[in-house]
């Protein structure tokens, strides 16, 4: 069976031309204007996965994205404008497992739904039995669990796993290329900007101060570390 692709976007030409290269693909396009729609075409339909723009009539990304989130694990690629770290922040806050930023070039858009459409049929992972805790942040990851101060901390699928893969090879520094690889898939490996982002979300989740950060520590122009505090 043919993956299902939703698509949600207010710009109808734009609409088109995905749902074309989608089909082109070898996936199954379903489209819808706004977000209202989308909600609507989600339930009915039940996709795969889902392309969704930021700025929308009746209801924002942001909302439609917070909704699928309520009840399903759907990987969500967001749209959003270029240069607005905002939106992708926010839609990371929302849910989302990914961003593109607009205007895109329709080959790469397709390279990033194969890549999350992989990672969410990759099944189960085994646990790992190799942990942190000290008195502020705890990360357990057989459990998948992490806290700071005793209180959980929610984070995303993707902010798991690339907490988890430093964690894993603390004191160790992975090169910008490792991680992008390790975490997001062999089509990332070039997307420096995008890993600085989710580092800079996942500071500020777990960090006491994320302006100036003492778990989570780059190496100028190499890569980034976990580094223990106990």
């Amino acid at each position: 069976m043919t993956a299902k692709i939703l698509v949600i976007d207010d710009d109808t030409i734009l609409s088109e031309l995905v749902s074309y290269i989608l089909k082109a693909e070898g996936f199954t396009p379903i489209v819808a204007n706004d977000g209202l729609e989308g909600i609507a075409k989600f339930q009915a339909e039940k996709p795969d996965l889902v392309v969704l723009d930021v700025t929308m009539p009746k209801m924002d990304g942001f909302e439609v994205c917070q909704r699928i989130r309520r009840i399903a694990d759907t990987p969500i690629i967001m749209l959003t404008a270029q240069g607005n770290e905002d939106h992708m922040v926010q839609g990371l806050d929302m849910g989302a497992d990914d961003y593109v930023v607009k205007p895109f070039q329709l080959k790469p858009l397709m390279a990033r739904v194969r890549a999350n459409l992989r990672r969410a049929g990759a099944g189960p992972v085994a646990p790992d039995k190799i942990n942190y805790a000290d008195d502020y942040l705890r990360v357990d990851l057989e459990n998948r669990r992490v806290s700071v101060k005793g209180e959980t901390v929610k984070l995303t699928p993707t902010e798991f796993k690339l907490l988890a893969t430093l964690v894993k090879n603390k004191g160790r520094i992975l090169e910008f290329r490792q991680l992008l690889e390790q975490v997001w898939g062999f089509e990332y490996i070039d997307d420096v900007d995008y890993l600085r982002v989710y580092i800079w979300h996942l500071r500020r989740k777990i960090e006491p101060d994320p302006k100036n950060p003492i778990y989570l520590l780059n190496e100028l122009n190499i890569g980034y570390f976990f580094a223990p505090q106990a």
